[in-house]
Protein backbone atom coordinates (compact mmCIF):
# COMPACT_ATOMS: atom_id res chain seq x y z
CA UNK A 1 0.00 0.00 0.00
CA UNK A 2 2.81 2.34 0.81
CA UNK A 3 4.26 1.96 -2.22
CA UNK A 4 1.15 2.64 -4.15
CA UNK A 5 0.83 5.87 -2.03
CA UNK A 6 4.29 7.21 -2.72
CA UNK A 7 4.39 6.64 -6.48
CA UNK A 8 0.46 7.91 -6.46
CA UNK A 9 1.62 10.99 -4.28
CA UNK A 10 4.69 11.73 -6.53
CA UNK A 11 2.20 11.55 -9.44
CA UNK A 12 -0.44 13.75 -8.33
CA UNK A 13 2.51 16.37 -7.65
CA UNK A 14 4.09 16.42 -11.21
CA UNK A 15 0.36 16.58 -12.82
CA UNK A 16 -0.51 19.15 -10.73
CA UNK A 17 1.81 21.42 -11.06
CA UNK A 18 2.50 20.57 -15.19
CA UNK A 19 -1.26 21.20 -15.78
CA UNK A 20 -0.53 24.51 -13.47
CA UNK A 21 -3.64 23.37 -11.25
CA UNK A 22 -1.22 23.92 -8.50
CA UNK A 23 1.55 25.98 -7.84
CA UNK A 24 5.21 24.17 -6.79
CA UNK A 25 5.46 25.64 -3.43
CA UNK A 26 1.49 24.68 -2.60
CA UNK A 27 1.94 21.37 -4.00
CA UNK A 28 4.83 20.26 -2.37
CA UNK A 29 3.07 20.85 1.35
CA UNK A 30 -0.43 20.11 0.43
CA UNK A 31 -0.22 17.10 -1.35
CA UNK A 32 2.58 15.23 1.19
CA UNK A 33 0.51 16.46 3.98
CA UNK A 34 -2.73 14.92 2.42
CA UNK A 35 -1.32 12.10 1.70
CA UNK A 36 0.30 11.51 5.22
CA UNK A 37 -3.27 11.64 6.78
CA UNK A 38 -4.19 8.88 4.27
CA UNK A 39 -1.07 6.68 5.12
CA UNK A 40 -2.41 6.78 8.65
CA UNK A 41 0.20 8.78 10.10
CA UNK A 42 -0.97 12.35 10.36
CA UNK A 43 -0.24 12.56 13.93
CA UNK A 44 3.42 12.55 12.92
CA UNK A 45 3.36 14.87 10.07
CA UNK A 46 4.46 17.55 12.55
CA UNK A 47 7.96 15.35 13.04
CA UNK A 48 8.16 14.76 9.81
CA UNK A 49 8.27 18.14 8.56
CA UNK A 50 10.52 19.26 11.51
CA UNK A 51 13.20 16.44 10.30
CA UNK A 52 12.83 17.62 6.50
CA UNK A 53 13.38 21.34 7.47
CA UNK A 54 16.50 20.71 9.74
CA UNK A 55 18.11 18.60 6.87
CA UNK A 56 17.49 21.19 3.86
CA UNK A 57 17.83 24.42 6.46
CA UNK A 58 21.74 24.67 5.78
CA UNK A 59 20.64 24.69 1.91
CA UNK A 60 18.18 27.23 1.87
CA UNK A 61 20.36 29.52 4.66
CA UNK A 62 23.12 29.18 1.78
CA UNK A 63 20.66 30.10 -1.20
CA UNK A 64 19.17 33.18 0.26
CA UNK A 65 22.64 35.06 0.93
CA UNK A 66 24.09 33.32 -2.31
CA UNK A 67 21.23 35.49 -4.31
CA UNK A 68 21.63 38.19 -2.45
CA UNK A 69 25.73 38.26 -3.44
CA UNK A 70 24.95 37.30 -7.30
CA UNK A 71 22.22 39.75 -7.27
CA UNK A 72 24.42 42.70 -6.04
CA UNK A 73 26.97 41.40 -8.40
CA UNK A 74 24.85 41.78 -11.46
CA UNK A 75 23.64 45.45 -9.90
CA UNK A 76 27.47 46.52 -10.24
CA UNK A 77 27.95 45.47 -13.11
CA UNK A 78 30.22 42.84 -12.46
CA UNK A 79 29.04 40.44 -15.25
CA UNK A 80 28.44 42.86 -17.71
CA UNK A 81 31.72 42.21 -19.73
CA UNK A 82 31.35 38.89 -19.76
CA UNK A 83 27.36 39.23 -21.44
CA UNK A 84 29.18 41.60 -23.68
CA UNK A 85 31.85 39.09 -25.11
CA UNK A 86 29.58 36.46 -25.24
CA UNK A 87 27.22 38.35 -27.30
CA UNK A 88 29.96 39.81 -29.15
CA UNK A 89 31.70 36.56 -29.71
CA UNK A 90 27.57 34.94 -30.51
CA UNK A 91 27.24 37.59 -32.70
CA UNK A 92 23.91 37.76 -31.17
CA UNK A 93 23.11 34.29 -33.01
CA UNK A 94 20.47 32.67 -30.62
CA UNK A 95 22.41 29.16 -32.24
CA UNK A 96 25.72 30.09 -30.97
CA UNK A 97 24.01 31.73 -27.49
CA UNK A 98 22.16 28.05 -26.64
CA UNK A 99 25.64 26.31 -27.27
CA UNK A 100 27.68 28.63 -25.55
CA UNK A 101 25.09 28.47 -22.61
CA UNK A 102 25.83 24.99 -22.56
CA UNK A 103 29.87 25.41 -22.68
CA UNK A 104 29.58 28.14 -19.73
CA UNK A 105 27.62 26.12 -17.44
CA UNK A 106 29.38 22.78 -17.58
CA UNK A 107 32.90 24.86 -17.53
CA UNK A 108 31.47 26.61 -13.93
CA UNK A 109 29.66 23.00 -12.87
CA UNK A 110 33.80 22.39 -12.14
CA UNK A 111 33.59 24.24 -8.76
CA UNK A 112 31.05 20.97 -8.23
CA UNK A 113 27.90 23.16 -6.91
CA UNK A 114 24.98 23.11 -8.68
CA UNK A 115 23.43 26.36 -7.28
CA UNK A 116 26.76 28.29 -7.78
CA UNK A 117 26.32 27.10 -11.34
CA UNK A 118 22.90 28.19 -12.23
CA UNK A 119 23.57 31.41 -10.33
CA UNK A 120 26.23 32.17 -12.45
CA UNK A 121 25.04 30.64 -15.73
CA UNK A 122 21.87 32.89 -15.91
CA UNK A 123 23.26 35.73 -14.45
CA UNK A 124 25.51 36.19 -17.64
CA UNK A 125 23.25 34.46 -20.36
CA UNK A 126 19.96 36.04 -19.17
CA UNK A 127 20.35 39.50 -20.36
CA UNK A 128 21.14 37.84 -23.62
CA UNK A 129 17.91 35.75 -23.83
CA UNK A 130 15.73 38.46 -22.86
CA UNK A 131 17.25 41.29 -25.26
CA UNK A 132 16.95 38.67 -28.16
CA UNK A 133 13.57 37.05 -27.21
CA UNK A 134 14.78 33.65 -26.78
CA UNK A 135 13.08 31.24 -25.32
CA UNK A 136 14.08 31.14 -21.44
CA UNK A 137 13.10 27.42 -21.00
CA UNK A 138 16.02 26.22 -23.54
CA UNK A 139 18.34 28.20 -20.59
CA UNK A 140 17.23 26.43 -18.19
CA UNK A 141 17.07 22.91 -20.20
CA UNK A 142 20.45 23.53 -21.19
CA UNK A 143 21.79 24.64 -18.37
CA UNK A 144 20.35 21.78 -16.04
CA UNK A 145 21.67 18.82 -18.75
CA UNK A 146 25.18 20.04 -18.62
CA UNK A 147 25.32 20.50 -15.16
CA UNK A 148 24.01 17.23 -14.61
CA UNK A 149 26.79 15.40 -16.39
CA UNK A 150 29.27 17.33 -14.70
CA UNK A 151 28.01 16.67 -11.48
CA UNK A 152 29.19 13.22 -11.57
CA UNK A 153 32.77 14.18 -10.87
CA UNK A 154 33.98 13.07 -7.78
CA UNK A 155 33.55 15.95 -5.76
CA UNK A 156 29.98 16.55 -7.33
CA UNK A 157 28.32 14.53 -4.93
CA UNK A 158 26.76 11.31 -6.49
CA UNK A 159 30.06 9.60 -7.49
CA UNK A 160 31.04 10.20 -3.94
CA UNK A 161 27.54 8.81 -2.67
CA UNK A 162 28.46 5.54 -4.69
CA UNK A 163 32.24 4.80 -3.43
CA UNK A 164 31.20 5.72 0.03
CA UNK A 165 27.99 3.22 -0.08
CA UNK A 166 29.58 0.50 -1.91
CA UNK A 167 33.12 0.81 -0.59
CA UNK A 168 34.90 1.66 -3.45
CA UNK A 169 37.38 3.64 -4.98
CA UNK A 170 35.61 7.04 -6.28
CA UNK A 171 38.55 7.23 -8.78
CA UNK A 172 38.01 3.88 -10.06
CA UNK A 173 34.21 5.14 -10.30
CA UNK A 174 34.89 8.69 -12.27
CA UNK A 175 37.97 7.81 -14.56
CA UNK A 176 36.53 4.91 -16.37
CA UNK A 177 33.21 6.58 -16.84
CA UNK A 178 35.33 9.63 -18.59
CA UNK A 179 34.46 8.55 -22.18
CA UNK A 180 31.16 8.41 -21.63
CA UNK A 181 30.34 11.25 -19.81
CA UNK A 182 32.61 12.85 -22.43
CA UNK A 183 30.01 11.55 -25.27
CA UNK A 184 26.66 12.60 -23.21
CA UNK A 185 28.04 16.35 -22.84
CA UNK A 186 29.25 16.16 -26.32
CA UNK A 187 25.01 14.74 -26.61
CA UNK A 188 23.77 18.13 -24.78
CA UNK A 189 25.96 20.50 -27.12
CA UNK A 190 24.69 18.66 -30.11
CA UNK A 191 21.15 19.21 -28.53
CA UNK A 192 22.03 22.59 -27.57
CA UNK A 193 23.31 23.28 -31.12
CA UNK A 194 19.66 21.87 -33.10
CA UNK A 195 17.93 23.77 -30.29
CA UNK A 196 19.94 26.88 -31.31
CA UNK A 197 19.13 26.54 -34.95
CA UNK A 198 15.40 26.52 -34.14
CA UNK A 199 15.68 29.68 -32.19
CA UNK A 200 17.81 31.14 -34.98
CA UNK A 201 14.67 30.34 -37.35
CA UNK A 202 12.19 31.61 -35.18
CA UNK A 203 14.26 34.90 -34.55
CA UNK A 204 17.00 35.39 -37.00
CA UNK A 205 20.62 36.57 -36.29
CA UNK A 206 20.82 40.22 -35.60
CA UNK A 207 24.21 42.12 -35.81
CA UNK A 208 25.93 43.07 -32.25
CA UNK A 209 24.66 46.48 -32.79
CA UNK A 210 20.96 45.74 -33.56
CA UNK A 211 20.54 43.44 -30.17
CA UNK A 212 22.17 46.27 -27.69
CA UNK A 213 20.01 48.56 -29.11
CA UNK A 214 16.98 46.83 -29.37
CA UNK A 215 13.92 48.76 -27.46
CA UNK A 216 11.99 46.96 -24.84
CA UNK A 217 8.81 47.90 -26.10
CA UNK A 218 7.57 44.97 -27.60
CA UNK A 219 9.19 42.41 -25.00
CA UNK A 220 7.91 39.26 -25.14
CA UNK A 221 8.31 37.03 -21.45
CA UNK A 222 8.19 33.26 -23.52
CA UNK A 223 7.77 32.04 -19.94
CA UNK A 224 6.87 35.01 -16.99
CA UNK A 225 7.53 34.50 -13.41
CA UNK A 226 3.96 33.39 -12.08
CA UNK A 227 1.90 33.90 -15.18
CA UNK A 228 3.74 32.97 -18.24
CA UNK A 229 2.98 36.27 -19.72
CA UNK A 230 3.49 38.06 -23.08
CA UNK A 231 3.65 41.74 -22.54
CA UNK A 232 3.95 44.65 -24.28
CA UNK A 233 4.81 48.48 -23.48
CA UNK A 234 1.49 49.94 -23.86
CA UNK A 235 0.14 47.08 -25.66
CA UNK A 236 -0.46 44.05 -23.12
CA UNK A 237 0.94 41.48 -26.02
CA UNK A 238 3.09 41.80 -29.05
CA UNK A 239 4.18 38.63 -31.05
CA UNK A 240 7.57 37.35 -31.67
CA UNK A 241 9.23 37.70 -34.93
CA UNK A 242 6.56 35.98 -37.15
CA UNK A 243 5.88 33.06 -34.69
CA UNK A 244 7.62 30.16 -34.57
CA UNK A 245 7.66 26.20 -34.53
CA UNK A 246 10.17 25.89 -31.58
CA UNK A 247 9.41 22.70 -29.71
CA UNK A 248 10.58 24.62 -26.89
CA UNK A 249 8.24 26.85 -27.01
CA UNK A 250 5.32 24.68 -26.25
CA UNK A 251 5.24 26.22 -22.64
CA UNK A 252 4.92 29.28 -23.82
CA UNK A 253 2.24 29.15 -26.35
CA UNK A 254 0.29 27.02 -23.63
CA UNK A 255 1.28 29.53 -21.19
CA UNK A 256 0.78 32.94 -23.15
CA UNK A 257 -1.55 34.65 -21.29
CA UNK A 258 -1.18 38.42 -21.39
CA UNK A 259 -0.41 40.68 -18.40
CA UNK A 260 -0.55 44.36 -18.67
CA UNK A 261 1.06 44.91 -15.52
CA UNK A 262 4.08 43.64 -16.32
CA UNK A 263 5.07 46.63 -17.79
CA UNK A 264 6.92 47.88 -14.44
CA UNK A 265 9.36 44.98 -15.11
CA UNK A 266 10.83 46.36 -18.00
CA UNK A 267 13.55 47.67 -16.38
CA UNK A 268 14.86 44.92 -15.20
CA UNK A 269 14.51 42.49 -17.71
CA UNK A 270 17.31 44.59 -19.46
CA UNK A 271 19.38 46.31 -16.86
CA UNK A 272 22.41 43.63 -17.63
CA UNK A 273 23.29 45.73 -20.39
CA UNK A 274 22.02 49.03 -19.81
CA UNK A 275 25.30 50.45 -19.50
CA UNK A 276 23.82 53.42 -17.35
CA UNK A 277 21.95 52.39 -14.24
CA UNK A 278 22.64 53.60 -10.83
CA UNK A 279 23.77 50.69 -9.28
CA UNK A 280 27.45 50.30 -11.77
CA UNK A 281 30.07 50.50 -9.79
CA UNK A 282 33.09 50.49 -12.09
CA UNK A 283 35.34 51.77 -9.88
CA UNK A 284 35.20 48.38 -7.96
CA UNK A 285 35.16 46.20 -10.52
CA UNK A 286 38.28 44.28 -9.76
CA UNK A 287 37.57 44.37 -6.18
CA UNK A 288 34.16 42.64 -6.97
CA UNK A 289 36.01 40.44 -9.03
CA UNK A 290 38.60 39.18 -6.37
CA UNK A 291 35.90 38.91 -4.04
CA UNK A 292 34.00 36.40 -5.98
CA UNK A 293 36.90 34.34 -6.98
CA UNK A 294 38.22 33.91 -3.66
CA UNK A 295 34.65 33.22 -2.23
CA UNK A 296 34.35 30.22 -5.04
CA UNK A 297 38.13 29.34 -4.11
CA UNK A 298 37.25 29.30 -0.69
CA UNK A 299 33.75 27.21 -1.37
CA UNK A 300 36.17 24.64 -3.20
CA UNK A 301 38.60 24.37 -0.78
CA UNK A 302 35.97 24.05 1.69
CA UNK A 303 37.79 26.46 4.03
CA UNK A 304 34.28 27.47 5.71
CA UNK A 305 30.91 26.08 5.16
CA UNK A 306 29.19 27.24 2.14
CA UNK A 307 26.63 28.95 4.07
CA UNK A 308 28.47 31.00 5.69
CA UNK A 309 30.81 32.03 2.92
CA UNK A 310 27.99 33.65 1.36
CA UNK A 311 26.45 34.99 4.12
CA UNK A 312 29.77 36.89 4.81
CA UNK A 313 30.49 37.76 1.05
CA UNK A 314 26.67 39.03 0.69
CA UNK A 315 27.91 41.44 3.78
CA UNK A 316 31.00 42.48 2.31
CA UNK A 317 29.69 43.17 -0.98
CA UNK A 318 26.57 45.14 0.38
CA UNK A 319 28.82 46.95 2.80
CA UNK A 320 31.58 47.66 0.20
CA UNK A 321 29.53 48.71 -2.83
CA UNK A 322 26.67 50.24 -1.32
CA UNK A 323 27.83 51.75 2.00
CA UNK A 324 24.59 53.63 2.60
CA UNK A 325 22.23 51.67 4.84
CA UNK A 326 19.40 53.26 2.79
CA UNK A 327 20.91 51.61 -0.51
CA UNK A 328 21.60 48.76 1.17
CA UNK A 329 17.93 48.08 1.84
CA UNK A 330 17.32 49.14 -1.43
CA UNK A 331 19.41 46.17 -3.08
CA UNK A 332 17.92 43.94 -0.54
CA UNK A 333 14.34 44.27 -1.51
CA UNK A 334 15.33 44.22 -4.99
CA UNK A 335 16.05 40.75 -5.05
CA UNK A 336 13.58 39.83 -2.44
CA UNK A 337 11.32 37.95 -4.41
CA UNK A 338 13.70 35.84 -5.64
CA UNK A 339 15.32 35.04 -2.11
CA UNK A 340 11.42 34.34 -1.08
CA UNK A 341 10.79 32.19 -4.27
CA UNK A 342 13.91 30.14 -3.44
CA UNK A 343 13.87 29.59 0.03
CA UNK A 344 10.10 29.02 0.19
CA UNK A 345 10.37 26.34 -2.52
CA UNK A 346 13.29 24.75 -0.37
CA UNK A 347 11.44 24.48 2.72
CA UNK A 348 8.06 23.21 0.83
CA UNK A 349 10.56 20.56 -0.67
CA UNK A 350 11.52 19.33 2.56
CA UNK A 351 7.87 18.82 3.64
CA UNK A 352 7.58 16.66 0.05
CA UNK A 353 11.27 14.41 1.23
CA UNK A 354 9.51 14.68 5.06
CA UNK A 355 6.91 12.74 4.52
CA UNK A 356 8.54 10.27 1.90
CA UNK A 357 10.72 9.43 4.06
CA UNK A 358 9.15 8.89 7.34
CA UNK A 359 6.52 7.41 6.03
CA UNK A 360 8.44 4.77 5.03
CA UNK A 361 7.32 5.52 1.34
CA UNK A 362 10.70 5.59 -0.16
CA UNK A 363 12.00 2.55 1.31
CA UNK A 364 8.71 0.39 0.16
CA UNK A 365 9.04 2.16 -3.53
CA UNK A 366 12.65 1.19 -3.75
CA UNK A 367 12.09 -2.32 -2.31
CA UNK A 368 9.31 -2.87 -5.16
CA UNK A 369 11.43 -1.79 -7.97
CA UNK A 370 14.20 -3.92 -6.90
CA UNK A 371 11.97 -6.89 -6.39
CA UNK A 372 10.38 -6.89 -9.78
CA UNK A 373 13.46 -7.55 -11.36
CA UNK A 374 13.45 -11.04 -13.68
CA UNK A 375 15.72 -12.76 -12.81
CA UNK A 376 17.06 -13.74 -16.08
CA UNK A 377 17.97 -10.04 -16.40
CA UNK A 378 20.72 -11.09 -12.92
CA UNK A 379 23.83 -10.65 -15.58
CA UNK A 380 22.61 -7.48 -16.86
CA UNK A 381 22.49 -5.80 -13.58
CA UNK A 382 24.29 -2.73 -15.26
CA UNK A 383 21.85 -1.83 -17.81
CA UNK A 384 19.26 -2.37 -15.29
CA UNK A 385 20.78 -0.12 -12.47
CA UNK A 386 21.67 2.12 -15.28
CA UNK A 387 18.01 2.12 -16.00
CA UNK A 388 16.54 2.62 -12.58
CA UNK A 389 18.76 5.42 -11.85
CA UNK A 390 16.95 7.51 -14.00
CA UNK A 391 13.41 7.15 -11.77
CA UNK A 392 14.97 6.84 -8.74
CA UNK A 393 17.21 9.72 -8.61
CA UNK A 394 14.32 11.75 -10.38
CA UNK A 395 11.40 11.07 -7.49
CA UNK A 396 14.00 10.32 -4.57
CA UNK A 397 17.10 12.59 -3.04
CA UNK A 398 20.58 10.94 -4.16
CA UNK A 399 21.17 10.24 -0.28
CA UNK A 400 18.13 7.85 -0.92
CA UNK A 401 19.17 6.06 -3.92
CA UNK A 402 22.53 5.39 -2.91
CA UNK A 403 22.54 4.91 0.51
CA UNK A 404 19.12 2.88 0.62
CA UNK A 405 18.91 1.54 -3.04
CA UNK A 406 22.84 0.82 -4.82
CA UNK A 407 23.84 -1.47 -1.89
CA UNK A 408 20.51 -4.17 -2.58
CA UNK A 409 21.12 -3.43 -6.82
CA UNK A 410 24.72 -4.11 -6.24
CA UNK A 411 23.88 -7.37 -3.99
CA UNK A 412 21.96 -8.33 -6.64
CA UNK A 413 24.89 -7.86 -9.17
CA UNK A 414 27.29 -9.72 -7.10
CA UNK A 415 25.20 -12.61 -6.90
CA UNK A 416 25.47 -13.28 -10.99
CA UNK A 417 28.92 -11.93 -11.03
CA UNK A 418 28.52 -8.21 -12.30
CA UNK A 419 31.11 -6.42 -10.17
CA UNK A 420 30.48 -3.81 -7.47
CA UNK A 421 32.06 -1.19 -9.57
CA UNK A 422 30.21 -1.70 -12.61
CA UNK A 423 27.07 -0.97 -10.90
CA UNK A 424 28.32 1.94 -9.54
CA UNK A 425 29.39 3.75 -12.38
CA UNK A 426 26.32 2.69 -14.20
CA UNK A 427 24.04 4.66 -11.06
CA UNK A 428 25.80 7.68 -11.89
CA UNK A 429 24.08 7.82 -15.25
CA UNK A 430 20.91 9.29 -14.21
CA UNK A 431 22.31 12.69 -13.48
CA UNK A 432 21.14 14.93 -16.48
CA UNK A 433 17.50 13.89 -15.22
CA UNK A 434 18.72 14.32 -11.68
CA UNK A 435 19.32 17.77 -11.77
CA UNK A 436 15.69 19.02 -13.04
CA UNK A 437 13.92 16.49 -10.28
CA UNK A 438 11.52 18.36 -7.81
CA UNK A 439 13.49 17.30 -5.15
CA UNK A 440 16.69 19.35 -5.70
CA UNK A 441 16.54 22.69 -4.47
CA UNK A 442 19.53 23.99 -7.02
CA UNK A 443 16.75 23.67 -9.93
CA UNK A 444 14.43 26.16 -7.93
CA UNK A 445 17.48 28.64 -7.87
CA UNK A 446 17.75 28.03 -11.81
CA UNK A 447 14.00 28.54 -12.80
CA UNK A 448 13.82 31.12 -9.69
CA UNK A 449 16.57 33.36 -11.67
CA UNK A 450 15.56 32.59 -14.66
CA UNK A 451 11.57 33.26 -14.08
CA UNK A 452 10.59 30.11 -15.80
CA UNK A 453 7.21 28.25 -14.53
CA UNK A 454 9.12 25.04 -12.78
CA UNK A 455 5.85 23.31 -14.43
CA UNK A 456 7.56 24.71 -17.81
CA UNK A 457 11.15 23.33 -17.40
CA UNK A 458 9.66 19.96 -16.41
CA UNK A 459 7.81 20.04 -19.75
CA UNK A 460 10.52 20.86 -21.33
CA UNK A 461 13.55 19.29 -20.25
CA UNK A 462 12.49 15.68 -18.82
CA UNK A 463 12.69 14.23 -22.55
CA UNK A 464 15.96 15.84 -23.22
CA UNK A 465 17.74 15.09 -20.06
CA UNK A 466 16.06 11.16 -20.38
CA UNK A 467 18.05 11.09 -24.07
CA UNK A 468 21.17 12.41 -22.38
CA UNK A 469 21.16 10.15 -19.72
CA UNK A 470 20.54 7.15 -22.11
CA UNK A 471 23.01 8.77 -24.26
CA UNK A 472 25.55 7.84 -21.19
CA UNK A 473 24.55 4.48 -20.89
CA UNK A 474 24.85 3.22 -24.21
CA UNK A 475 28.30 4.42 -24.53
CA UNK A 476 29.05 2.94 -21.39
CA UNK A 477 28.07 -0.22 -22.78
CA UNK A 478 29.72 -0.15 -26.38
CA UNK A 479 32.94 1.56 -24.46
CA UNK A 480 32.83 -1.69 -22.12
CA UNK A 481 32.75 0.25 -18.85
CA UNK A 482 29.12 -0.88 -17.64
Amino acid sequence: MLTILGFAMIATFLVLIMMKKMSPIAALVLIPALFCVFVGKGAHLGDYVIDGVSSLAPTAAMLMFAIVYFGVMIDVGLFDPIVRAILKFCKADPMRIVVGTALLAAIVSLDGDGSTTFMITVSAMYPLYKRLKMSLVVMTGVAAMANGVMNTLPWGGPTARAATALKVDATDIFVPMIPALAVGLLAVITLSYVLGLRERRRLGTLTLDEALVREPESETVLVGAGSGAASGAGAGKASVGGGGSLGSQDAAAEDGESDDDSDDDSDDDFKGLDPNRPTLRPKLYWFNALLTVALLSAMIMEVLPIPVLFLIGAALALTVNFPHIPDQKARIAAHADNVLNVSGMVFAAAVFTGVLTGTGMVDHMANWLVDTIPDGMGPHMGLVTGLLSLPLTYFMSNDGFYFGVLPVLAEAGQAHGVSTLEIARASIVGQPLHMSSPLVPAVYVLVGMAKVEFGDHTRFVVKWAVLTSLVILVAGILFGII
